[in-house]
């Protein structure tokens, strides 16, 4: 087992949900999480109670390279995760993109470099393929920057695979696809579907239904992280973390109705719909070489896996406490 163990974006979705798992299984966690004047740590500040005051937290800037230094010192292992993560919004602000996401890599890749940490899981995405031009995607399929999101996670990809070439930095790339499950921004569609359907409204407004996507259960997503950062092979590579598994937009939005027991009507909301060349028809992972590098396998696979991953979804949703924290009257960009 590694040293203490740096996570970047702790506070968001799949970093709050990987900092319990890491503290779960005995590892030393340093959460860094954004600074705000709230003194919010995000997720973090509703995490289970067996994992509370476990881990210690470092607020800061992924931009600031002095933070971002400060924050690694003592840690033997880095999982990067923060990043800007919303399509829509990087049409309205993609400089805060180029800042975050290729900026920010760039500091934790110069500061493990000087520092000198024992490995880097980096996290990419699986829009950085763009719309797929042949099916199941592995990670030898072209990029395609379809969205300023995708092209500035290309490039820091790109980063990554450059301080690894040039400096034989131990750095291994996961490329997570559509991740899904409690605590995910009202801004995916999942959570969309979901929250709206149990606020009681009617029709729910979706954008775009015919795209289909490969969606992978949080905890299947955190324990590809896991894998990566125990694994003595895979550095310098990309790895698919997807469950091999593809379903329309339209689809999941009748299972979850169906789940749920509420009546479906969708409003086809022009707002929500991406520039044309922009959408990214169709993501179908190929999660061969997670398999045969990392030792890893999806949980929740095929249909019925995913039907069990919306259940656990649907059911932490549908908690009072948990929905009042999601506006579904309004769009979330």
């Amino acid at each position: 087992m590694p040293g203490k163990v740096l996570v970047t974006g702790a506070d968001g979705f799949i970093g709050s949900h990987l900092t319990e798992t890491l503290v779960r299984r005995g590892y030393q966690v340093k959460a860094f999480v954004y600074y705000n004047s709230f003194n919010s740590w995000g997720w973090l500040d509703h995490c289970a109670n067996d994992v509370k005051g476990k881990f210690e937290v470092f607020t800061g800037d992924i931009r600031d390279p002095f933070g971002v230094k400060q924050a690694m010192k003592d840690c033997d292992s880095v999982l990067h995760l923060a990043s800007l993560i919303a399509i829509p919004y990087s049409y309205v602000s993609p400089s805060s993109y180029v800042e975050t996401n290729i900026q920010g890599t760039l500091n934790v890749l110069q500061a493990a470099k000087e520092i000198g940490v024992r490995r880097i899981v980096h996290t990419s995405t699986s829009e950085v393929y763009g719309t797929a031009r042949q099916v199941p995607i592995s990670e030898v399929h072209p990029l395609q920057g379809q969205s300023p999101y995708s092209a500035t996670k290309i490039a820091a990809d790109q980063l990554a695979h450059a301080f690894y070439t040039s400096f034989d930095l131990p750095i291994i790339t996961l490329r997570p696809f559509n991740t899904y499950g409690p605590r995910q921004s009202a801004r995916a569609v999942i959570p969309t579907i979901i929250a709206q359907l149990a606020s009681n409204r009617a029709p729910i407004k979706l954008g775009a239904l015919f795209p289909t996507r490969d969606f992978s259960f949080v905890q299947d997503t955190v324990n590809g992280f896991v894998a990566a950062l125990q694994s003595e092979k895979g550095f310098g590579e990309v790895v698919n973390l997807g469950s091999g598994f593809e379903i329309s937009i339209g689809d999941v939005a009748n299972l979850i109705s169906n789940a749920m027991g509420v009546p479906l009507k969708i409003f086809e909301d022009k707002e929500r719909l991406r520039p044309e060349k922009s959408e990214v028809d169709r993501l179908w992972a190929d999660n061969s070489k997670a398999k045969a590098i990392l030792g890893w396998s999806p949980e929740f696979m095929g249909l019925e896996g995913f039907k069990r991953g919306l259940e656990r979804t649907i059911e932490w949703f549908s908690n009072v406490n948990n929905l009042r924290t999601y506006k579904s009257e309004i769009y979330n960009v």
